[in-house]
């Protein structure tokens, strides 16, 4: 809390100052220029066409221009700080000058698309769309293991790290000081010693009250470098456009991911809403790589001390299945994972089982699971019973209620707060990453998401998940009556679900 405070009394005499600058000035020009309403209905006008005009979600623009129409000033502020993309262009721009700095020459082999092509046509263009806009190859898998909990990841993690020999790599959304952290550092401080290449990257709002320029500072004593992605310094910030991913990878041999965090609720050492439900995996072989040239993009392009990643990768020919590890950009025209979703979802012909710990769909998500249920294909999405963030429960509870008149089973993880992000298709297909089926994973945030193809890890999440379901209760028709008054509230809310 102290850190929260610290952050908002540096940044809000600003954003005040800026408030007392605008309506200053409006007091003024209303003065001096009679027709300064006609004026700024102009400019609303304006900011709505190019809204309108942008290449997005449709429920986005409409929440925006709604809002600038009611409120001009306050709608235009709000989207500026909130909703506009070009600081998220600027830094595009500099991972795309950072991508072209790195000497990599790694790519799918003709053999291995060939492989897929033959097994599943469909599947292999799905992938191979995917590989070429996001430049990061599909491979063998080599090794790979699932992960259930946060709680068994960890030692993994710490044993992994004792072993660098090169590097080492980590960038998460949250990191805070306790056990977890704590025990990582202490590696890392003995690590610098013998060399290895230390580096920390972390999401300055989703650790804005868990980390600050004080942990840093501390970090960098030992040799270890740490920066924050996006920092929120005075005005010149936005609330979206963060950085979700995870991962930890060292001397590009091993990579963990998922959606576990570096803080203790996540190991379920200390508890906030109740038993902690968290997933995620390692992999070894050539598919370390795509994140290993995911974490030197995002450094090289906010950092002057720049990774130098000039290795060749033959595709070696593994016998655990295939995976494709990608990242998503909210400046991509077209969102990876909603297209991967959309794509492999609607050819589903057995079942779709889901983890997810917000459910704020977009109307083209929400048409394809109900269709998918209209034929029969056997939909389930498992959501936390414990909520961390009450109106988001909300509306994840308004579409959950949706969802389940059209057919589709919806489990509560009724034991505390399911954080899991995973997406499990027919008998051969699943995705496990940071990736939340909400707006701020699907359009406004950097993920990152491992897709697995007739790889074991496929069966290791379909046992996890048929476990959790036994723990979890299963929503029925009589969930969903509620008052008039409730249903109206549920409706405003999504007005704006893309904010939340």
């Amino acid at each position: 809390m102290k850190r929260i405070l610290s952050r908002i009394l540096t940044i809000l005499p600003a954003v005040l100052l800026q408030i007392i600058w605008y309506l200053l000035l409006l007091n003024w020009l209303n003065n001096i220029f009679p027709f300064i309403n006609e004026v700024l209905s102009i400019c609303a006008f304006i900011f709505v066409l190019h809204i309108a005009s942008n290449y997005t979600e449709s429920n986005y623009k409409l929440m925006w221009i709604l809002l600038i129409v009611l409120f001009p000033i306050l709608g235009a502020w709000l989207y500026i700080l909130c909703g506009e993309t070009r600081s998220t262009n600027r830094l595009n721009k500099n991972i795309e000058k950072a991508k072209m700095n790195l000497d990599v020459h790694d790519k799918t082999s003709e053999e291995l698309n060939e492989n897929i092509k033959q097994k599943d046509e469909h599947l292999f263009q799905t992938l191979n769309t995917i590989s070429k806009n996001n430049e990061m190859p599909v491979h063998y898998i080599k090794d790979c293991k699932y992960y259930s909990l946060g709680d068994s990841m960890f030692p993994d993690m710490l044993k992994a790290l004792k072993g660098a020999k090169k590097f080492i790599y980590m960038e998460y959304f949250i990191i805070e000081e306790g056990i977890f952290l704590n025990s990582m550092v202490d590696i890392f401080k003995e690590k610098v010693k013998e060399g290895v290449d230390v580096r920390v990257l972390y999401d300055d709002i989703g650790s804005i009250s868990t980390y600050s320029l004080h942990n840093i500072k501390e970090l960098n004593k030992y040799g270890i470098k740490c920066i924050p992605f996006n920092p929120a310094i005075f005005v010149k910030f936005q609330l979206n456009n963060r950085d979700h991913r995870k991962m930890l990878v060292i001397d590009n041999e091993i990579a963990f991911s998922g959606g576990v965090n570096i803080a203790d609720e996540y190991i379920n050492v200390k508890e906030k809403y109740g038993h902690w439900k968290d997933i995620g995996f390692s992999i070894t072989g050539d598919g370390v790589n795509n994140y290993t040239f995911m974490f030197a993009q995002i450094w090289n392009s906010i950092s002057n001390d720049k990774i130098q990643m000039t290795t060749n990768f033959e595709n070696r020919n593994e016998h655990n299945g295939y995976i494709l590890s990608y990242y998503d950009s909210p400046s991509n025209k077209v969102h990876t994972s909603r297209q991967f979703l959309l794509e492999t979802f609607y050819r589903a012909t057995k079942r779709i089982w889901i983890y997810t710990p917000y459910l704020i769909l977009d109307d083209s998500v929400v048409e394809c699971l109900c269709a998918l249920a209209r034929r029969n294909v056997d939909v389930r999405i498992m959501i936390p019973g414990i909520p961390d963030k009450k109106i988001v429960y909300r509306l994840t509870m308004s579409f959950a209620r949706q969802l389940l008149k059209e057919g589709i089973q919806i489990y509560q993880y009724t034991p505390g707060f399911l954080h899991a992000k995973a997406w499990l298709i027919d008998e051969d297909l699943c995705s496990i990453g940071t990736v939340n089926l909400d707006y701020r994973s699907l359009f406004l945030h950097y993920e990152c998401n491992s897709i697995f193809y007739q790889s074991s890890i496929f069966h290791s999440l379909k046992k996890d998940m048929e476990q959790t379901m036994e723990m979890s209760k299963q929503m029925k028709e009589e969930d969903c009556k509620q008052s008039i008054i409730k249903n109206l509230w549920d409706d405003f809310l999504r007005l704006f679900a893309p904010l939340l």
